[in-house]
């Protein structure tokens, strides 16, 4: 077999379901790259924090893995995994990332119930009091007991909630049915689906079965059926379409939620800060009622515990509309200011959840460009926690933190500062374990300089 078609089957076994198959390739293809067999792009100050796996849903069908090397291939400096509901992916990642010397973060995104906000739509359309939000800076799939419960409760919620929609849909979309167990599940690694498979094996199925499939989804989607014609032709769109017109507000799969569907604000925070990791709000894009009234929200937010803003940027400037983006664009730029000013760092990536997603932002574009530094400095900070909390439990949440560094703006320049020198490798955890870890934050940081400035200066670390 030649290098190309090798390389190829490896990276197709990074996304296969059976773990010990895809840690299989990772491994050869390691071999494959110290040989320079395989090409690896010089690392570049590229981030992308929040990408979905196919541990909830990724458009692509990636694994943790292969996310992991596609930051190594690509030479991406920090790369981050984010699944809905669910912390499955993280070990695996963070893993791949130490083995491939890649900054990696790890979070969980859920929607939350906002009490305060209970009459305004916040970043969840068409659903006041109802908000997208995340904990990141998980270094652990698992989780301590209370944790671990309150997430099979927002599990269970949402495979009931699941069934529902189905059940709503097979009688809605008669003949055509598909059945939860046999044909959704089989599409996700560990059993946890969302809207996006349900849509994804709905098309599939009306495939195999419908055999006027233009009349059919034009009657169903109550389109014209030149547009379905049109539109059926490109996956991703056609995607999107059945989507907002079954699964959205006003489809006939909605489930319109309400302050008992999702867990409180509170309670989730309380979760990720149990697991020793950072509550984290998120942007939409600042056309909603309740991002106008941003300051007021996160000043709320940050009362109860968050320390830290997600932004998709792609969706706040990649836009054809030229007032829309204007004002888009704009709002982008505030709520970086005011993040500023509230010492919360920022998540930024591109979520890959749905087709046609980028795989990473473009940096040098005249709306990000000026952005590039604090997403950098943020990226920083989130993987020096990250490092800190798995290899000594000294954290952004720690006790050690806590005495230390009483504020969001001391934490953040410690971690960022110690994130900046922690190699992304499995040789840091042994010279982390030399420092005296009860020392202070800055006595800290001179001890890990000292100990690589002797380990470089007797050749025995590999810079």
């Amino acid at each position: 077999m030649d290098t190309l078609s090798q390389l190829t089957e490896l990276e197709a076994k990074l996304n296969d379901f059976s773990a010990p198959v895809r840690a299989q390739a990772l491994a050869e293809l390691v071999i494959l790259a110290r040989q320079g067999d395989v090409s690896v792009v010089s690392e570049t100050e590229l981030i992308n924090l929040h990408c979905h796996t196919f541990y909830s849903y990724n458009a692509y069908g990636f694994s943790p893995t292969y996310i992991a090397w596609l930051a190594k291939k690509n030479g991406y400096r920090f790369m981050g995994i984010v699944d809905f509901d669910v912390l499955d992916g993280v070990d695996e990642f963070l893993h791949a990332c130490e083995i491939l010397g890649i900054r990696g973060s790890a979070g969980m995104e859920t929607r939350v119930y906002i009490p305060e906000f209970g009459d305004t739509e916040i970043n969840s359309p068409g659903e006041p009091g109802i908000a997208y939000h995340m904990g990141i800076g998980f270094t652990s799939s698992t989780t301590p007991a209370d944790a671990a419960q309150a997430l099979k409760q927002i599990r269970q919620c949402t495979t009931l909630r699941n069934l529902e929609i189905i059940r709503r849909l097979n009688d809605y979309l008669a003949p055509l049915s598909i059945d939860y167990q046999k044909n959704v599940l089989p599409l996700t690694p560990n059993g946890n689906a969302t809207e996006r498979h349900m849509v994804f094996t709905l098309i599939q199925k009306a495939r195999q079965t419908i055999p006027q499939l233009v009349a059919f989804w034009a009657e169903k989607l109550n389109q014209p059926k030149e547009k379905i014609a049109q539109t059926i032709r490109d996956e991703s769109g056609f995607q999107n379409l059945v989507r907002s017109k079954l699964m959205k507000r006003g489809g006939v799969g909605y489930i319109q939620p309400t302050m008992e569907t999702f867990p409180a604000v509170e309670e989730f925070n309380r979760i990720v800060e149990e697991c020793q990791a950072l509550p984290c709000a998120a942007w939409l894009d600042g056309t909603s009622a309740g991002e106008q009234r941003i300051e007021e929200l996160l000043g709320l937010l940050v009362e109860k515990g968050v320390v830290a803003l997600n932004i998709i940027p792609d969706r706040n400037w990649n836009i054809n509309d030229p007032q829309i983006k204007k004002v888009k664009v704009n709002n982008l730029f505030q709520v970086v200011e005011l993040a500023n000013r509230m010492d919360l760092s920022i998540n930024v990536g591109t979520e890959m959840n749905s087709p046609g997603q980028k795989l990473i932002d473009d940096f040098t574009t005249a709306e990000l460009a000026p952005l590039h530094d604090t997403f950098m400095r943020s990226a920083y900070f989130i993987y020096g926690h990250t490092r800190m909390q798995s290899v000594l439990g000294k954290g952004y949440q720690s006790q050690w933190a806590k005495k230390y560094l009483p504020s969001r703006h001391e934490r953040n320049e410690f971690f960022s500062q110690i994130g900046k020198l922690i190699a992304p490798d499995a040789q840091s955890k042994a010279l982390l374990a030399q420092l005296d870890t009860s020392a202070a934050p800055n006595v800290i940081i001179e001890q890990y300089k000292k100990i690589i400035e002797s380990k470089v200066a007797t050749n025995d670390l590999q810079i």
